[in-house]
C-alpha cells in the first residue's frame, strides 16, 4: 500500500519539474550509475547538459539548452523523457598513459584489462581507478615488439605475440613472468582464444575421467622456489603454477594469424592442431566458431600496383574438427599434458644448472695453473701420490695447497660440492624422474589411441612417430640415471679425498689433528689412490678444447648446454652388460631396449627428446590443416596504407561469434559521402547453411538535443569503432558527421534488435562476386537507428577506439592520440540496501510534510517556476549521499 502511495507522490510531482532543474549540479559531482534523484524512482535522472548520461531519442522540435522554454511544456517533456531513460554508464577510471597503446583486451573472468604499448611493455590494470597491477618490460630473450594479445577463456593465462622474435609467450595473470613460450614461423599480427561450447555424452564422460592419470601417477612435486629461475615465476611457497598451463579440461583453442597467410591453431594454447594454408594476405582478424565448424578470417591483401590494400573476408570450413570433436579433445589434452611436462622437465634441469656452482671448477683451474707454473718434470698425479704414500710434498705442491687453496678454502670447497651435489641429486630423483615417468605414461596412452585407427587415423595420429618419442624419453631417463651414479661416485670420492688432504694440510701447518681424523685404513688409502689415478691425469688435448688440463669435477659436463661430447664419459670397460650387448646383434636392434648415448650430456639428450616429440606433434597439425578449405570469400573494400598511423589491431573489421545462434558476425565501416556507416555481415558457422539479412548497413540518426539542426540529413553520425558487447549488443564510438568546434564523441550501445526487426520486408541483398562490396554499397539494405537507450557523451576526450567485455559489463575508451583512456561500468544494477534507505527517507518525508503533497495548482505553478539555483543544491545533496 505504501509503495502505491509513493508512486502516486512521484507521479504527482513529476510534471512540475523541468529536466534542467533536476540535473544541473556542480562540476565533479555525479549520480550513482543506475540511480535517480529521490523524486524520480521510476528511472535514471536525465543526463547533464551535453548528454553525458543515459538518454532517450530526442523529441522533434525541442528547444536547445540556451533557448527560453515554456514552464509547463518544458516540465512535461523532461518527465516524458525521464520515464524511459536507462542507467548511465558509470565512469570508474581515467588516465593519461606515458606510452601509446597498441592493443587492449579485457579479461573474460575478472575486472582486469591487458594493454600493450609501443615501448614493448605488457601491462595489466584493474578496473577500479585504472590501477596498474603489474608490467612486463621488453627484454632481449622474449622480444620488444608486442603485436597481439589474447586471454585464455578462464582468464588465468594471458598470451601475447612478439613480431621481432616471432615468439608466443604464455604469462600467468598473477605474476609478469613467462610460464611457457614457443616460436612460430611468421610475425604474428592477430590472435584469438576461444572455448568450445558443444556438449555430448562422450565429451562429458571424458571430462569426468580426465583425472584418471592422477590416480595412477604420483603428484609431481612442486618446483623449489629458492632458485632464481623459479622464483621469478612462482608467487608462493610450494606453488605449482606450471600446472596452470593445463587449465580446464574443456577444449579451448588459440588461433594465431600472421603475414603471408600464416594461420595456426593451438589446442589449449600449447599443442598445434592445425596449420592452415591457402589464405592470401596479412591477417587482420580471426574468429573460430565455438562449434568448431568454421573459421572467420579478415586479411589485408597488398596491391603492388598502388599504395592500397584490399580488405577481404574468408570463411574456412573446419568441419573435421567438429566431426571428431571428442577425439580431437582427447588427443589435444594428451599433447597438452606432454607439453606441460616438457616445460616442467626444462625448469627442473634449469634448477639443476643453478645448483651447480662455478666454485666447483676451482680444483681444475688451480691444478691447471700449477702445471703451467711448476718447474719440475714430475706430474701432478705423482706429486699427490708422493704426499699420500710418504706424507711429504714438494715445495711447489706445498705452496699450491697452503697459499692458493688454503685450509679454509678447502673446507669451503668441500661444503660447496656436498651441498651442490645433494641438491642436484634431489632434483633428479624427485623432479626429473617423476616428470619423465609421467611423460612415458601419457605417450604410451597416446600410442594406444593412435592404434585405434578408425577414430584417430584421419587426425594424423601416427603410432610409429609416438613410438620414437617413447624411445627418446627412455634414453633421457637412462642418462638421468647415469648422472645419479656419477654424482654418487663423485660424492664418495671427494669426501675421502678432501678428508685426507685436509689432514695432510693441517700437518704441513703443524696444527693439531683430531684423533678421529687421523685414522686412515689401508682401504681408504687405496680408495684415494684410485681417485688420483683416474682424475689427476694431465690431458693436453683437453687443454686445447676447454683450456684446462684436468676434469676432476665430472657432474658439470652433464649440465652444459653444448653439443660437444662429454669430456670424461663414464668408463664402460669391463662392464659385463655392455660386452653382452655388443656381442648380441638381436639385442642391439631390439625396440624393447632404449638406446644409450654414453658420450652425450643430459642437455643434449633432452634436446634430442624434445625434437622427436615436436616432430610427433607436427603430423596431426599438417593433416588437420590440409582438411581446412575455403568455403566463402568476399572482397569488402580498399584501404589506403597511409590512411592513418593507428595500430592495425585497433582498426575495423571486428569479428564475433554468436555461440547461441552459431552465427559469425563481421563489423566494418565504409566511408560513403563523408558518413561512415557501420556494416554488419553475418554468416552461419555451418558453411552449408545460410542466414537471412546476410548483410545490412546501419546509420545513426539525430538523438542529441544539442546536435545539428533538424533540417539537415537524418544521418548525423559516423561510426569510428564498433565491438560486440555481447550476442545482442554492439558498443560503438560515434562522432558527428559535421565537425565543429566543441562537438564531442559519443559512446553508445546499439541493440541488434533495433537492426534485425521482425518487420523486415526488404529483399535480400544479392552480392556480385566480381565486385568489391563497397562498389555495391548503394544496394545494401540500410537501417537508420535513433538510439533510445544507453549512450553517453565523452566530454573533453577525442575518443576513437573502444574495448568491451559484456560478461564483466565494462568498457575502455581510448583517444585518438592512443594515450588517454577512460573506463566505464556499462550496466550497474541498483544497490538493494540503498534503495530501502531511499524508500524510508521518502516515507518519512511524505509523513512529515503532508500539506505539501496536497498543495493547490497555484502552488504547483510556483514550484515549477522555482529558481534554477535552489533545486540543484537539493539534488546535489541527495546525490552526494548516494555516493559509494
Amino acid at each position: 500500500m505504501e509503495r502505491h502511495k509513493l508512486q502516486g507522490i512521484q507521479a504527482a510531482l513529476a510534471p512540475f519539474f523541468s529536466q534542467e532543474d533536476f540535473v544541473r549540479r556542480k562540476p565533479g559531482t555525479r549520480l550513482r550509475a543506475g540511480r535517480a534523484p529521490l523524486r524520480r524512482r521510476g528511472g535514471e535522472a536525465p543526463p547533464p547538459e551535453g548528454g553525458s548520461g543515459g538518454g532517450r531519442a530526442a523529441v522533434r522540435g525541442r528547444e536547445g539548452p540556451g533557448a527560453p522554454r515554456s514552464r509547463a511544456g518544458g516540465c512535461q517533456a523532461a518527465a516524458w523523457r525521464s520515464a524511459a531513460a536507462m542507467p548511465a554508464f558509470r565512469q570508474v577510471g581515467e588516465k593519461q598513459l606515458p606510452q601509446e597503446v597498441v592493443f587492449m583486451a579485457w579479461s573474460p573472468k575478472r575486472d582486469l584489462i591487458a594493454l600493450a604499448n609501443r615501448a614493448g611493455e605488457v601491462l595489466l590494470h584493474r578496473l577500479a581507478n585504472f590501477q596498474r597491477v603489474w608490467s612486463l618490460p621488453p627484454n632481449e630473450n622474449t622480444g620488444k615488439e608486442v603485436t597481439a594479445l589474447a586471454w585464455r577463456p578462464d582468464g588465468k593465462i594471458l598470451a601475447f605475440g612478439l613480431t621481432d622474435t616471432k615468439r608466443i609467450i604464455l604469462c600467468d595473470v598473477e605474476k609478469p613472468e613467462s610460464l611457457h613460450s614457443f616460436s612460430v614461423d611468421s610475425s604474428i599480427t592477430y590472435m584469438h582464444w576461444m572455448e568450445v561450447t558443444e556438449e555430448s555424452s562422450v565429451l562429458t564422460s571424458f571430462y569426468n575421467a580426465e583425472d584418471e592419470s592422477n590416480l595412477l601417477l604420483p603428484k609431481l612435486p612442486a618446483l623449489p622456489k629458492n632458485y632464481s629461475t623459479t622464483a621469478k615465476i612462482f608467487s608462493e611457497e610450494k606453488s605449482d603454477e606450471i600446472m596452470k598451463l593445463l587449465g580446464d579440461v574443456r577444449l579451448n583453442a588459440l588461433v594465431l594469424g600472421g603475414s603471408s597467410g600464416f594461420i595456426e591453431i593451438y589446442a589449449y594454447g600449447m599443442f598445434k592442431i592445425a596449420t592452415v594454408t591457402g589464405v592470401a594476405g596479412s591477417c587482420r582478424g580471426l574468429c573460430l566458431s565455438s562449434d568448431l565448424k568454421s573459421l572467420s578470417v579478415i586479411t589485408e591483401i597488398q596491391d603492388s600496383s598502388d599504395n592500397e590494400a584490399e580488405i577481404t573476408y574468408f570463411q574456412l570450413d573446419t568441419s573435421l574438427l567438429s566431426s571428431y570433436l571428442p577425439e580431437v579433445t582427447r588427443m589435444a589434452r594428451k599433447f597438452t599434458h606432454i607439453s606441460t611436462l616438457l616445460q616442467y622437465i626444462k625448469l627442473s634441469l634449469t634448477c639443476m644448472c643453478e645448483a651447480w656452482e662455478e666454485i666447483l671448477m676451482q680444483m681444475d683451474s688451480r691444478l691447471t695453473k700449477f702445471v703451467q707454473e711448476k718447474n719440475t718434470t714430475t706430474s701432478v698425479q705423482d706429486e699427490f701420490m708422493q704426499l699420500l704414500l710418504w706424507g711429504k710434498a714438494s715445495l711447489e705442491l706445498q705452496a699450491l695447497l697452503m697459499n692458493q687453496l688454503t685450509v679454509k678454502g678447502l673446507k669451503k670447497l668441500g661444503q660447496s660440492i656436498e651441498s651442490s651435489y645433494s641438491s642436484i641429486q634431489k632434483l633428479i630423483i624427485s623432479h626429473l624422474q617423476s616428470g619423465s615417468e609421467a611423460l612415458l605414461y601419457h605417450l604410451s596412452e597416446l600410442k594406444g589411441m593412435a592404434l585405434w585407427k578408425q577414430k584417430y587415423e584421419s587426425l594424423g595420429l601416427d603410432a610409429s612417430g609416438i613410438e620414437e618419442a617413447i624411445t627418446a624419453v627412455g634414453s633421457f631417463i637412462l642418462k638421468a640415471n647415469e648422472l645419479l651414479q656419477v654424482i654418487d661416485s663423485s660424492m664418495k670420492n671427494f669426501k675421502a679425498f678432501f678428508r685426507w688432504l685436509y689432514v695432510a694440510m693441517l700437518r704441513m701447518s703443524e696444527d693439531h689433528v683430531l684423533p678421529e681424523l687421523n685414522k686412515m685404513t689401508q682401504k681408504d688409502i687405496t680408495f684415494v689412490a684410485d681417485f688420483l689415478t683416474e682424475h689427476f691425469n694431465e690431458a693436453p688435448e683437453l687443454y686445447n678444447r676447454k683450456g684446462k688440463y684436468f676434469n676432476v669435477e665430472r657432474v658439470g659436463q652433464y649440465l652444459k648446454d653444448e653439443d660437444d661430447d662429454l669430456v670424461s664419459p663414464p668408463n664402460t670397460e669391463g662392464n659385463q652388460w655392455f660386452n653382452f650387448l655388443k656381442n648380441s646383434t638381436h639385442l642391439k636392434e631390439s625396440p624393447l631396449l632404449f638406446p644409450y648415448y654414453p658420450e652425450k650430456s643430459l642437455h643434449f639428450v633432452k634436446k634430442q627428446m624434445e625434437g622427436v616429440i615436436d616432430e610427433c606433434l607436427q603430423k596431426p597439425a599438417d593433416v588437420i590443416g590440409k582438411s581446412v578449405h575455403q568455403a566463402f570469400c568476399m572482397s569488402l573494400y580498399k584501404t589506403s596504407q597511409s590512411e592513418d598511423s593507428a595500430p592495425q589491431l585497433f582498426k575495423l573489421p571486428f569479428l564475433w561469434n554468436d555461440k547461441a545462434s552459431n552465427i559469425h558476425y563481421v563489423l566494418f565501416t565504409v566511408l560513403e559521402s563523408s558518413i561512415s556507416k557501420i556494416y554488419i555481415l553475418r554468416r552461419h558457422t555451418d558453411t552449408s547453411r545460410s542466414v537471412s539479412n546476410g548483410i545490412l548497413a546501419v546509420e545513426f540518426g539525430n538523438f542529441l538535443n544539442n546536435s545539428i539542426n533538424e533540417s539537415s540529413d537524418s544521418r548525423c553520425y559516423s561510426c569510428l569503432d564498433a565491438h560486440f558487447y555481447d550476442d545482442e549488443t554492439v558498443t560503438v564510438v560515434l562522432k558527428e558527421s559535421v565537425e565543429q568546434e566543441g562537438k564531442e564523441r559519443i559512446l553508445a550501445q546499439l541493440p541488434l534488435s533495433s537492426v534485425y526487426t521482425d518487420e523486415d520486408q526488404e529483399g535480400e541483398f544479392i552480392w556480385d562476386s566480381t565486385k568489391r562490396l563497397e562498389e555495391q554499397s548503394g544496394e545494401i539494405p540500410t537501417r537508420t537507428v535513433f538510439l533510445e537507450n544507453q549512450w553517453r557523451v565523452l566530454e573533453n576526450m577525442k575518443a576513437q577506439y573502444v574495448a568491451v567485455n559484456g560478461i564483466r559489463k565494462v568498457s575502455c575508451v581510448l583517444s585518438s592520440n592512443l594515450r588517454h583512456v577512460r573506463v566505464f561500468e556499462m550496466d550497474v544494477e541498483d544497490d538493494g540496501e540503498v534503495e530501502e534507505e531511499e524508500e524510508e527517507e521518502i516515507t518519512q518525508t511524505a509523513a512529515g510534510e503532508p500539506e505539501e503533497l496536497n498543495q493547490s495548482a497555484d502552488n504547483q505553478e510556483s514550484v515549477c517556476g522555482a529558481s534554477a539555483e535552489e533545486l540543484p543544491d537539493e539534488t546535489e545533496e541527495h546525490e552526494t549521499n548516494l555516493e559509494p
